[in-house]
Parts: C-alpha cells; structure tokens; sequence
C-alpha cells in the first residue's frame, strides 16, 4: 500500500530527482572483478569518513552485519549482542544459521546500552566446555537511542581487555553523530570493524558497508561472494551513495527537529503513551486503544506506520516534511473526536 506520509521506516525512502541523475551518468564496472570506478570511490569515501583503512559495498546491512561477525568469527565461537539487537533479534539468525556463531545475548539497558558488569560476566574462561567468545557487538543508533561517547570507550575498553574483537551495528550511525554533535569517526573509532547503512536515513535506494582494517574487509569479501553478496556494474547504486554522504548527512538534525515536533502532537493525547523523540524515532505505547484500529485509520488517511508486540515506531526521513507532520496532528484530533462520538451515542 502506498502512502502519502510514510512513517513505517526511514527505508521507504525514494531517491530524488539530482540522486537519480548522478546513477543514470555513474561510471561503471565489474565490481566482483573489483574494477567498478564508483564503487571504489564510495569504499574509499566511506574507510576515510569513519577513520578506517578500508570499507567494501554489501547490498544489504543485514548481510554487512554478518559478514563482519564472520570476518571476526570461526565456526563455534561466540559473540556478546544486546538481547534485543538487530542483529540477534532481526537479522533470521544468520549468524548462527550461517556462520555457526554463537550468540550470548544479555539484557539491553533501558538507554540501549548493555551493562558493562553483564558483559564482563558473560565472557567465556578459556575451558573447551565452553563457546570462545571472541567478539562483542553493539547498536548505535539503538531504537533510536544514541550511545553515549564515554559508554562506548568504557565497553570497547573492557572488550579489548579481555581480548575481544568490538562491532558496531551502525545502521544509523550518523544519526547518532549529527544528535551528539560529534564525528562519525570519532564514534566508529571505538570499533574494529563498522556497519553503515546507506539506505535508511541517508536516503538511498539500496546498499550498505563494511569498514575496518583492510585484512578483516577482505576476508569479508571471500566472506560476502559465499554469501551471495557479489554483484557487477554496482557504480549505479555506489553513485547513489557518494551522493547520500555528500548531502544528506547534516540534514539528518530536520528528521530529529521533526521527531520532536511529531513527540509533542502525540503526547497531547495521554491515551497514545507516546514516549519522548529519540533521534528520528517515537514509540507509543497505546492504552485503551485498539492498535489495530489506529493503524488503520491512518492508513485511511494515507498515513503510514509501523506496529506490534503493543508498540507503534513512527519514524522522520527526507520523504517526511512539516506538512506530513501536521497532517498526523490533523489525523490524531479527528481519531479521537470520532471516539468522543461514538461514546455520545
């Protein structure tokens, strides 16, 4: 179903008219033969950006976040992820499925975080009864909830202590860079190796990447054609890229300031439970309200957004302008006056 005010996810993005034009003129080649004149640009782009020595294009984060757990991980080892976690919780398992890696999940803590005594407790002493656990993977933006530089310092440290490897699921990342007013390097710079996604708030069609040290990326590439992950003439959707982190990074704080404004017209209405806007995110948790029925008379009114387990995420991206937002205030004070009605009668 098409929507007019699309707030299900920061995916349902489209590429605009100047994106478009700089993929139909993209310079192109067989990038599995590694001679894609785009793609290279944007790897190198990306390694730059975020501090590291080389970056390598995936089609997806989900495949990106798994090929990073394979480069750090062998067949019986173990990795220490947040308990509610992309990638644990959505990513189909592929970890262990694929890579036969095991999890440890632990608690999230209530700002996203995973509590550094849990994370000490949870790693494996060298006994062959147990898993090895060789990494810990972390999520920034977590639900829409930025990490905080000094947590994330403390945790790499702990890790790299006990000599572990540290990911980061940085789907958002630079969201969580423009919300904290700091670089995306200084955030990944806690890591060894970082996912991003392009395709998200950065608003391009398709595509994701891996950075790190040039030894772990390329086994990540041996790791990605097994996966299905190689692909040719990729300069188009690279173009897209390049283009997504030359323009629309700093506009990521419109997405934030209208996630607030969004929080405020929500939490006029007690009955919604919407929480505060984090980054680009709100959540509600309605009481006494069917979800279903909410949902659906958004839908009704060509306003998109996502929900379940007794939750509903709205989500701001470049597809969502000041209009988009007032025409859900609109929306919300039509819901509830049919609700008025309907108990008057």
């Amino acid at each position: 179903m098409a929507f007019k005010d699309d707030f299900r996810s920061d995916t349902v993005t489209r590429p605009e008219a100047d994106m478009r034009g700089v993929m139909a003129a993209a310079e192109v080649g067989d990038a599995v033969y590694d001679d894609c004149p785009s793609t290279h640009r944007l790897e190198t782009a990306a390694a730059e950006r975020l501090g590291k020595e080389a970056a390598l294009f995936f089609p997806t984060g989900t495949q990106s976040n798994l090929a990073g757990l394979m480069a750090h991980c062998g067949r019986g080892d173990e990795y220490i992820v947040g308990q509610m976690a992309h990638t644990y919780r959505n990513e189909g398992g592929g970890a262990a499925v694929l890579g036969s890696i095991q999890p440890q999940p632990i608690a999230n803590e209530a700002d996203g975080s995973i509590a550094l005594p849990a994370i000490e407790a949870a790693i494996k002493p060298d006994d062959f009864h147990y898993a090895r656990t060789r990494l810990l993977a972390l999520e920034n933006t977590f639900n829409g909830l930025v990490l905080s530089q000094t947590y994330l310092a403390d945790a790499s440290a702990l890790a790299r202590r006990r000599g572990l490897a540290v990911h980061l699921d940085g789907a958002r990342l630079f969201n969580a860079a423009v919300a904290s007013n700091c670089s995306a390097d200084a955030i990944a710079g806690h890591f060894d190796t970082v996912s991003i996604c392009l395709s998200k708030g950065l608003g391009a069609p398709v595509g994701s990447l891996l950075v790190g040290p040039r030894d772990l990326v390329e086994r990540a590439r041996r790791i990605r054609k097994m996966l299905g992950g190689g692909m040719r003439q990729t300069g188009v959707l690279a173009a897209a890229g390049l283009y997504a982190l030359d323009h629309n990074v700093s506009r990521l704080r419109e997405d934030h300031a209208r996630a607030i404004r969004l929080s405020e017209i929500l939490s006029a209405y007690p009955e919604l439970g919407a929480g505060a806007a984090r980054t680009n995110m709100v959540f509600m948790s309605p009481q006494g309200i069917d979800i279903a029925t909410f949902i659906a008379f958004m839908a009704e009114r060509g306003i998109g957004i996502g929900g379940g387990y007794g939750t509903i995420r709205w989500v701001t991206h470049l597809d969502v302008d000041d209009a988009s937002i007032e025409r859900v205030a609109a929306a919300c004070a039509s819901f509830f006056e049919s609700r008025t009605v309907a108990r008057a009668s």
